[in-house]
């Protein structure tokens, strides 16, 4: 009779995901170090939750079927009585499906973002180092619901398009097979198979934004426009990835025009303002934003990036600006790196 639907849809998309080659050098999502991926082995993160138990079980089936080596590793934040207990639990679910090899990472989550900001960064922090020291790629469990949650708390932030853009199924060493999934068919696809997810607490607690938006605004969409909003919501998605993604392509092959002293030199002697300034106002944003990349600074924000352009389209003798990670000048008209003052070494 074949597996149950669910189950089935759940295996086709792992089979798919799988199928994507790996490429042969990567850098690790907010990390710039180049990193070697195997194209032989697999890591799930599985929390034990119905996304990630679902996307388990199917990896289990699908990935020797590829000739694929596949193990399991589950975090443990630490944040709630009883992690530990629950982190071995998953880890005995990971032997019984077969995982070699079956790890459990435990984590030490700060402050700094709020609670899920930190937890995340501790969660990717440990999944890059223990995909590192085999050489995977990482399957993660985000589903279609997930990707509408994400779009419009991009929308609520206002930070342009690439907050809207949501999370891309492959992204270095990280693959995303269920985006295209919906929540309901991993918590059926569970319950065929006889698995028992966890359900964290944290997922009902109306305190985290992501909890009201599943639980309030996302049904009520739903109500008022008459269904179908998560799948509008991820196929706009996919839509804004397609065209950031044509935009960055123009932008890499436009950044030697903004350094008139030629392609290369912008490294060394910065970014010549004048021609910065003849590019389109899309593309001149992102020849900025991948240049500041480029020395180390962090994650700009949609602030950080309008500063940096008025250095060039707007420039009345302001002085330095200090971004995450660097400080961006305008000096014998160019934009230029410079040391930040002593107090900000220290």
């Amino acid at each position: 009779m074949g597996p149950h639907p669910a189950v089935a849809e759940i295996r086709r998309a792992v089979r798919t995901a799988l199928a994507t080659p790996a490429a042969p050098d990567c850098a690790t999502a907010g990390h710039p170090t180049v990193v070697k991926v195997a194209q032989s082995a697999v890591l799930v993160a599985c929390s034990g939750g119905a996304d990630s138990l679902a996307l388990a079980a199917a990896t289990a089936f699908e990935a020797p079927r590829q000739g694929l080596r596949a193990g399991l590793v589950t975090v443990d934040h630490g944040l709630q009585p009883g992690s530990a207990e629950r982190a071995a639990r998953v880890a005995a679910v990971g032997y019984e499906l077969g995982f070699d090899p079956v790890i459990t990472l435990p984590v030490t989550v700060g402050t700094g973002g709020g609670p899920e900001a930190a937890a995340r960064t501790a969660r990717y922090a440990a999944l890059d180092a223990a995909a590192a020291a085999l050489g995977a790629r990482v399957l993660l469990g985000h589903t279609l619901d997930d990707q509408a949650e994400t779009v419009l708390l991009g929308l609520g932030r206002g930070s342009g398009p690439r907050s809207i853009a949501g999370m891309r199924p492959v992204e270095a060493r990280y693959l995303r097979p269920l985006l295209g999934v919906r929540r309901a068919s991993t918590v059926a696809a569970c319950a065929a198979l006889g698995l028992a997810p966890w359900d964290d607490p944290h997922n009902a607690d109306a305190a985290f934004q992501r909890v009201r938006l599943r639980h309030e605004v996302l049904p009520l969409l739903e109500d008022v426009l008459q269904g179908g909003v998560a799948e509008a919501l991820a196929r706009t998605a996919a839509l804004v990835r397609e065209d950031l993604d044509a935009l960055d392509g123009l932008s890499a092959t436009a950044t030697p025009a903004a350094d008139a002293a030629g392609a290369g030199t912008a490294e060394r002697d910065g970014l010549d303002a004048a021609a910065l300034a003849q590019l389109p106002r899309a593309l001149r944003m992102r020849t900025l934003q991948s240049w500041a990349r480029r020395h180390c600074a962090g994650p700009l924000s949609a602030v950080h990036l309008a500063a940096m352009d008025a250095l060039v389209t707007d420039w009345h003798g302001q002085g330095p600006l200090d971004v995450p990670g660097a400080r961006v000048a305008r000096a014998s008209g160019k934009l230029v790196i410079i040391p930040p003052p002593r107090e900000l070494q220290e």
